[in-house]
């Protein structure tokens, strides 16, 4: 049997999307009842943590449990809000497990965007959106990040180029060309980014060739190996992070 929350002395973190604030009450979810008063055991007075993507963290307590679910109050902020990294990670969507993983890992690593694109090889036909959502707040949850990625709806590649803001850079990863290791490629870096890997079998010719005729691209290469598609996006992601982003 699993021990009471208050007993174990575990964080829990919760995402929800109502305002918080002093005082303010929350009513748990269906998904969230079921974790704290079947999973974790909570009881009235058992204290979490609360975060929305906009007011900060927030320690609230149970201060109600009925048949019919239960109810958080806010008590006091305990991390003010702070600005989210500006990275969007681009992708073709993969097979259901390594697409979950992904979404989770990706949201770890600190993306505000997650964009599915489907390319001339893609093998999904269908994308569950509100699953890659739930995945990014289930790893947000548990990696102490504030906000949650954005998950946007799939959009083909060609719609996805000609609405791209001509003032974020495009972080190409392609194995099958002449491309600048990707070290290089970010070592003066500034201001918005993304990373755009492809599906199983890769880009093909015509892709590839309209993605590098842009002026914002930049094609890299991640190394003598070749990288399964999961694997390239979260090195590209890993370095960005290493070299612009809040890992320094």
């Amino acid at each position: 049997m699993n021990a009471h929350l208050a007993e174990t002395g575990g964080k829990v973190r919760l995402y929800v999307e109502a305002a918080l604030d002093a005082g303010a009450r929350v009513e748990a979810t269906e998904a969230q009842e079921h974790y704290l008063l079947h999973v974790m055991r909570a009881r009235a007075g058992d204290r979490v943590s609360l975060f929305n993507g906009r007011d900060g963290e927030w320690l609230a307590r149970v201060a109600e449990v009925t048949k019919r679910g239960c109810t958080f109050e806010c008590d006091r902020q305990t991390r003010p809000q702070q600005g989210t990294l500006d990275l969007w990670l681009c992708f073709a969507p993969i097979k259901k497990t390594p697409a979950d993983y992904l979404a989770q890992k990706a949201t770890e690593l600190g993306v505000s965007v997650l964009q599915p694109v489907i390319t001339r090889r893609t093998i999904v036909s269908r994308v569950n959106v509100e699953r890659m959502r739930a995945n990014a707040i289930e790893a947000a949850e548990q990696s102490d990040r504030l906000t949650v990625p954005e998950v946007r709806e799939p959009l083909p590649l060609d719609k996805l180029l000609a609405a791209w803001p001509a003032d974020r850079r495009l972080l190409f990863c392609d194995e099958a060309g002449e491309a600048s290791p990707i070290v290089e490629a970010l070592r003066a870096a500034f201001g918005a980014w993304a990373v755009l890997t492809g599906p199983e079998g890769g880009f093909d010719l015509a892709e590839r060739a309209a993605i590098r005729a842009l002026p914002y691209v930049f094609p890299v290469s991640l190394g003598p190996r070749i990288l399964r598609a999961d694997t390239a996006a979260l090195a590209a992601l890993a370095v960005w992070q290493a070299l612009v982003g809040d890992w320094r």
